[in-house]
């Protein structure tokens, strides 16, 4: 199994509708399961603790090969597009379980 984590810091003109863009993108996130092959489990949440990020993802893939799809899959090059409209830095990690 393999963690894939990632968190973005949003632009400073996004701040304040961080709650929206929270669950939109919780919303898409969570379409992707059955949908994107080796997806075992997604999550967005907020972070409410301050620091430099505001958003994190929290993904499990059943396989690094799955993993790797998932980075060229359609469904998520859509979301992404939209993410780095709003996101002004990213930090990301990958480990397995």
């Amino acid at each position: 199994m393999i963690r894939h984590l990632v968190f973005w810091t949003l632009k400073p003109e996004e701040k304040d509708r961080v709650n929206e863009i929270a669950a939109d993108l919780r919303h898409k996130f969570q379409a992707l399961l059955g949908t994107v092959d080796g997806l075992e489990a997604i999550e967005l949440g907020q972070n409410y603790n301050g620091g430099d990020f505001d958003l994190v993802l929290n993904c499990t893939f059943s396989t690094e090969e799955a993993e790797r799809a998932y980075q060229t899959h359609p469904a998520h090059l859509a979301i992404k597009s939209v993410v780095h409209t709003l996101v002004c830095a990213r930090a990301s990690a990958d480990y397995e379980i």
